[in-house]
């Protein structure tokens, strides 16, 4: 990867590698490293599967502080959506992470840069990357400055399908009622596409990778329609 690449990403992640081939692993693909015959060891899953666990912790630490007088069982539903891949998903887009990735031609092809599975891979990679060259305290800086910054405003997303069912009860308009539409690509690359209906008038439409993943993403859509509509009543 261009060296002037690597230095703009990590401009905008705020951490300086000391070992940027660490870097470079985060954010090589297994599909690159398939096309290029590279060592199974050189794409970013055993480095994902490390900052998963990084961010679990920090996740958890965070949320434990935070919620005082919440138990454990609704602690570990929260965390499960914060650190979802959606989630981070849309982490990872508003730090253009998928600019950077190293992609074989047919994932980059077909849409790999935008798809939430990999983004959300990658971000963990990272992490993990960030934790073996700078260790926990960098880690734990990136987490907040990245994922948990700004999180009441991420809560939309990844606890979407609960606001959406308060939003309707508040006003009385019946339950949310999901349905997946669509399924497409190959088993192990599946999309779903789901559309949120009440009372058989449609309010949005999502796509995820798994059937949860699709209806949180049609919640999302039909929360921000629904606010869009209530500003324009209102003016």
């Amino acid at each position: 990867m261009d060296n002037s690449r690597l230095k703009k990403l990590q401009s905008v992640i705020s951490y300086d590698f000391k070992d940027e081939k660490l870097l470079v692993n985060a954010l090589t693909h297994s599909s690159f490293a398939n096309e290029k015959n590279l060592s199974k060891n050189d794409c970013n899953e055993r480095l994902e599967f490390l900052g998963d666990a990084v961010l679990e912790l920090i996740s958890s630490e965070y949320l434990f502080k935070r919620y005082g007088d919440v138990q454990e069982g609704q602690l570990t539903k929260t965390r499960a959506s914060m650190v979802c891949e959606q989630t981070l998903a849309i982490c990872a887009n508003e730090i253009k992470l998928g600019d950077y990735l190293l992609l074989g031609k047919g994932e980059d092809a077909t849409g790999g840069r935008k798809r939430k599975s990999i983004l959300s891979d990658a971000l963990e990679a990272v992490i993990g990357a960030i934790y073996l060259d700078g260790g926990f305290a960098n880690a734990k800086e990136f987490i907040y400055k990245v994922i948990l910054d700004d999180i009441d405003r991420k809560k939309l997303f990844y606890d979407s399908k609960t606001i959406l069912q308060e939003i309707l009860q508040g006003s009385h308009s019946g339950s949310p009622e999901y349905e997946i539409v669509e399924e497409r690509g190959p088993e192990h690359l599946r999309v779903y596409v789901t559309k949120v209906s009440v009372n058989g008038s449609e309010l949005g439409r999502g796509e995820g990778s798994t059937k949860k993943a699709s209806e949180a993403a049609a919640a999302y859509e039909a929360i921000l329609k629904l606010r869009k509509a209530e500003e324009n009543t209102c003016i």
